[in-house]
């Protein structure tokens, strides 16, 4: 009774599959979500999307699939039989509320009303005992003394309505959308190496089952080191001049990048890699670190992250004295050519939009320059250089 649904989230982009469709169907037969509209959406949701990505996706589909429904007869037949809703109400309603429902000519003759009613009205109506609207005696509303009644909107202040009908709002999250903190989170999640190396410990139940089963039922719990992120980056931010409109999302990426990686160490750079970069933009004229240092101190095993929109004039990446800031004895163009060598993963997170590199010579340089591994800033770039990263 869902394919209908199913077929709206492969239309929409939602990657689900026959085997999630046939785990939904079980969960509804096992009554996991009944004759409610928010827990089939969370229950729905949990089984059919795999990535969260895609929430705004199934949101999109969800509604665009239940506002095609054209009645609430279609709503009854697809997620509640009428055998269901009956035997789930009498355990709910006094014997007055239900004489009262059975005096109206029962359930089916209570939503035939509130159909014909709705094509009636054409206004909002507030009080009364006929139309739709709140605060009235009508079996049909919001807010109103109706003991049978649908409640339609609003949250509902009497508790005894039978039928909830109100349009939903959902939160968007898609790989489409702005950036912000949460959102690179779970796209930086993607570059991982979990090994066991941490002095802290936590439950281990596969342990503690297998030790218990061997001593013949005796509980044995067991514990082991907790998994850690191994994963060692090096992040090089691009600062000042044509960075400032991009200083939010750097900011935000920086904070993600803080978070999710323990290994990770970060350094400062204006336009290109030179000579020197620095830690502290407060200190950079008086702190700077040897880029040479650099390539000696960390390992080849840590991946390289070079963060800037690669806005230049081209000279400052091929010519010695093209720093716009200090004089340079050797092209910025070597050094980047230096991190290649060492290192084995290198990539640039371009804030620019990708569709506006063709046309400035000092992007094309520095994807040449880094083997073509630049990416967008966005959530989908992210997940494509962090799988990069992780190969």
């Amino acid at each position: 009774m869902f394919i209908s649904l199913f077929n709206t989230l492969k239309a929409t982009g939602v990657p689900c599959s026959l085997r999630e469709l046939l785990d939904l169907i079980g969960a509804v037969d096992k009554k996991l979500a009944f004759a409610n509209m928010e827990d089939f959406y969370y229950l729905s949701r949990a089984i059919l999307v795999k990535d969260e990505k895609h929430y705004d996706k199934f949101d999109r589909a969800f509604d665009i699939y239940f506002k095609g429904i054209e009645s609430i007869d279609d709503i009854l037949e697809m997620l509640i039989p009428e055998d269901w809703l009956k035997a789930e109400f009498e355990k709910y309603l006094t014997e007055e509320e239900l004489a009262e429902i059975d005096s109206l000519g029962g359930l089916e003759k209570l939503l035939e009303e509130f159909k014909n009613r709705m094509q009636e009205q054409e206004e909002r109506h507030e009080g009364g005992n006929k139309w739709v609207g709140t605060e009235g005696t009508s079996p049909f509303g919001n807010d109103g003394d109706n003991p049978e009644g649908i409640r339609v909107g609003g949250e509902g202040k009497k508790g005894k309505a039978v039928k909830v009908w109100e349009a939903r709002d959902f939160k968007n999250l898609d790989d489409n959308v702005e950036l912000g903190t949460r959102n690179i989170k779970v796209a930086l999640r993607r570059l991982r190496k979990l090994i066991r190396d941490s002095a802290e410990e936590e439950f281990d139940l596969d342990g503690t089952i297998s030790s218990t089963a061997k001593k013949a039922g005796m509980l044995d719990i067991r514990y082991q080191p907790e998994k850690r992120n191994a994963v060692k980056v090096l992040a090089f931010f691009d600062v000042g001049g044509s960075m400032d409109p991009h200083i939010k999302i750097c900011e935000e990426l920086f904070s993600a990048c803080k978070t999710e990686f323990k290994n990770l160490e970060y350094f400062y750079f204006h336009n290109f890699l030179y000579e020197s970069i620095w830690k502290d933009n407060r200190r950079r004229q008086n702190e700077r670190i040897m880029t040479e240092d650099v390539l000696h101190k960390y390992s080849a095993d840590y991946k390289i992250i070079f963060v800037g929109d690669a806005t230049m004039a081209p000279y400052e990446i091929t010519n010695p004295g093209g720093s716009i800031e200090h004089w340079n004895e050797e092209a910025g163009a070597l050094w980047m050519k230096r991190m290649v060598e060492v290192y084995d993963k290198v990539i640039w997170l371009n804030p620019v939009p990708s569709d506006h590199w063709e046309y400035s010579a000092s992007v094309e340089l520095t994807r040449s320059l880094i083997e073509d591994n630049m990416f967008p800033l966005t959530i989908r770039g992210l997940e494509d250089s962090m799988a990069f990263l992780s190969k």
